[in-house]
């Protein structure tokens, strides 16, 4: 995931980020070199919540921040995950390609230019000479073209490997590394494009806004472990229960989002009933000793894309159903119909 700049103004509230950074880093044995530093200051600013999630994790299980942790940190939250050598890999690819071409190019002059020579020579000539050495180009012009063909097939291999390096750095920087879904980079990407497929079909577009009840009682019960635990049954649960065509990411913290098109506000409530009940069913245990620590419960906002508008608004929508699921007891589905009756009993 590449992280956008962070850009302060205040002096003294930057200056006291970059001493967190470095007392961390000082307290973890972190090498205080450019990138590590880059990392530890955007930890500390919580400018990505997978980083801090990841750091979170790592620091809980007493991982130590070796060469190796430093390098896979840096990789995939500053530098995207892509190897430092894939330009050069492409410029070699590029000027190999060229030159491949260039060759056949010249080759394809030279057999031009040799028939151009026969025909002149046919009236000069002994045509039987003339044949044999037709036969003689044709057969170095065929040994060329197979070399030309081996060596195309090649680097098409290659610039493969590339674009396949290049797929799995972009899904890896759009995904979220402790549950699997997409992250919010992802999702804002997935949301923009569903909303201009809406709007050019007139196709239905939801959204379902779903929040893990109590989250905060699991991790200062049992521990951040355990609530990673019930982030990842959750999203699994939740990722189950969609469709392939269906977008499920997660919004943040205990937050995740699915973004259903081609599905109504109807439709897309019965699925995160479906979804509710489903996660309700679960039971989380704690690994270690296989004791029971209690079900999960979840509350989900639903509303439905209105032609026009933004996906701020339709996300605000969710969000106000969601808050009124959880004022309401929690472990229910609202949808944005029932917002216009919570605001006539306010009334």
């Amino acid at each position: 995931m590449v992280l956008c700049p962070i850009e302060f103004t205040d002096f003294e509230y930057t200056s006291s980020l970059a001493g967190q950074a470095n007392a961390l880093m000082a307290k973890y044995h972190v090498p205080p070199s450019p990138d590590n530093f880059a990392i530890w200051f955007r930890y500390v600013a919580r400018s990505s919540l997978e980083l801090t999630r990841t750091i979170d994790v790592l620091v809980s299980n007493r991982k130590p921040f070796d060469e190796a942790t430093n390098r896979q940190l840096a990789r995939i939250y500053l530098l995207g995950d892509q190897p430092a050598d894939l330009s050069e890999r492409i410029r070699g690819l590029v000027n190999g390609a060229k030159g491949l071409l260039v060759s056949a190019i010249d080759d394809q002059t030279a057999q031009i230019k040799t028939l151009q020579d026969a025909s002149t020579r046919m009236s000069q000539s002994d045509p039987k000479v003339v044949i044999n050495g037709l036969v003689d180009e044709l057969l170095k012009a065929t040994s060329r073209a197979k070399n030309l063909e081996s060596r195309f097939g090649e680097t098409s291999q290659e610039l493969d490997k590339v674009k396949e390096t290049l797929e799995r750095a972009d899904r890896s920087a759009k995904t979220d590394t402790l549950t699997g879904l997409a992250n919010r980079r992802g999702l804002d990407e997935a949301l923009n494009a569903a909303q201009i497929r809406a709007m050019e079909s007139g196709s239905p577009l939801s959204i379902l806004l779903i929040d893990i009840d109590h989250f905060k009682r699991f991790n200062d019960t049992y521990g951040h472990q355990v609530g990673d635990q019930v982030l990842r049954l959750t999203a699994g649960v939740f990722k189950e229960q969609l469709r392939e065509t269906d977008f499920p990411a997660r919004y943040g913290g205990e937050e995740m989002m699915g973004v259903l098109e081609g599905t109504d506000l109807r439709a897309a409530s019965e699925v995160a009933e479906r979804i509710r009940i489903k996660v309700s069913e679960r039971r989380i245990t704690r690994r270690s000793n296989g004791e029971a620590l209690g079900v999960i419960t979840i509350s989900i906002g639903v509303a439905e894309f209105q032609p026009g508008e933004s996906i701020g608004d339709l996300v605000e929508r969710a969000d106000r159903a969601l808050y009124l699921a959880k004022r309401n007891g929690r472990n229910r589905t609202v949808t944005e119909l029932e917002l216009e009756g919570d605001v006539a009993a306010a009334q």
